[in-house]
């Protein structure tokens, strides 16, 4: 009997040391993904358990499309367009997008107010010869409606092979009713930039994108126009959507003295700042300069125009850019998902937020159904009139 006791107790002290281990334990276990302390979870599996209970087509409930919507319904919440969850079949056909040949209409897409927009169609694209402008409400794409399509989604139905074709519904500004728009796609290789003699010491040039090489492109025009007469410069980046932002870094040396800042990286509170500074020959420092700027100018150009007339106080002429301005990372995710994360803005030299707000130029030049009809152009009359008055 007594040995019987002295094993019961035994057993009833493990037991207790088992318990108040797992507690302590517990209460130093550092959990490596962790909700918020005050966030309530359950409501998720609440509402799993009771679509499980009660949906009427069981068999269509799928679990994994289920945890991809929940990401994408948590994504979406932020109401932040460039920050977007990718499943894994998504995720790849991405980077394919991003690494493969581009076949397709030529111009860069992007969400402003909620609404699928044009924000520039690319120089000599079947996007631009279909007559697509910026600004540009895409409604439709095929059949298939805009509302609540991500960007890399409207891509994604945008491209095709070479010779197939995509019909777009567009609402433009002014307009009562919408139009299709049938586009035939093409292979995309946009120039990066031309430039002319528009007067006896006057230099228009425009970049159409800042493309890789977009730096080697305006180094060879830079040096021919140094050895030219032109002491004045035009620089036009209407219709320029952007890209890499280390090309706007090297154009802006050209026109900023050395060490002059170009932008800011602001990844919010208490992050340090990342500053972006000229680095170039400044072979364009004491041009008189002027920029034109429209509602498709966005990003790098946005970053460029900024930059000159922070530093030098150029004047911007044309009409509010586009207001892009935010930086994103791409996260792999364990299952051969991605996510893709806003994870800073980009700042002018004197600290304005470019995301949402665009550049207001200095002296706001709109353009008409008849100045595209006719193929007027009053933007480049003001900046030939305002830059042949400086000195």
């Amino acid at each position: 009997m007594r040995r019987n006791f002295t094993f019961i107790f035994l057993i009833i002290s493990l037991g207790f040391g088992f318990l108040f281990g797992f507690l302590v334990g517990k209460s130093s276990v550092v959990c490596s993904i962790c909700p918020p302390e005050n966030v309530d979870f359950s409501i998720l599996w609440e509402t799993w358990k009771k679509l499980e209970e009660n949906y009427v087509a069981p068999k269509a409930l799928d679990a994994q499309k289920m945890i991809y919507g929940a990401v994408s319904g948590m994504i979406k919440s932020l109401e932040d367009p460039y920050t977007i969850f990718f499943n894994p079949e998504e995720a790849k056909t991405f980077l394919e997008d991003v690494s493969g040949r581009f076949e397709g209409v030529g111009m860069e897409i992007g969400i402003k107010k909620g609404q699928l927009q044009v924000i520039a169609p690319l120089e000599e694209t079947p996007a631009q010869k279909a007559g697509l402008r910026a600004g540009d409400k895409i409604l439709k794409i095929d059949d298939n409606s805009t509302v609540d399509l991500s960007t890399e989604k409207a891509v994604s139905l945008i491209r095709g092979p070479k010779g197939t074709k995509v019909t777009l519904t567009i609402l433009r500004e002014n307009w009562q009713e919408p139009k299709d728009f049938i586009i035939f796609r093409d292979i995309i290789n946009v120039p990066s930039l031309k430039w002319e003699l528009k007067d006896e010491n006057i230099i228009y040039i425009k970049l159409y994108h800042f493309s890789e090489k977009v730096d080697w492109d305006f180094k060879e025009a830079a040096y021919e126009i140094l050895n030219s007469p032109a002491k004045k410069i035009i620089l036009d980046l209407r219709n320029n959507p952007g890209g890499y932002l280390e090309r706007a870094q090297d154009i802006a040396g050209w026109f900023l003295e050395k060490g002059q800042i170009v932008v800011i990286e602001d990844f919010g509170e208490k992050k340090e700042q990342i500053i972006y500074r000229s680095e170039g020959n400044s072979k364009f420092s004491n041009y008189p300069l002027v920029i034109l700027i429209n509602q498709g100018s966005a990003s790098a150009a946005e970053i460029l125009a900024s930059a000159l007339r922070d530093n030098r106080g150029i004047k911007i002429i044309g009409e509010t850019s586009f207001g892009k301005g935010s930086v994103q990372q791409l996260e792999n995710l364990k299952d051969g998902s991605s996510l893709k994360i806003t994870v800073a803005n980009w700042l002018t030299p004197k600290g304005d937020l470019i995301t949402d707000k665009g550049l207001e130029p200095d002296i706001k030049v709109e353009m008409t159904e008849e100045d595209y009809e006719q193929d007027k152009d009053p933007q480049l009359d003001k900046a030939l009139e305002i830059i042949k008055g400086m000195e």
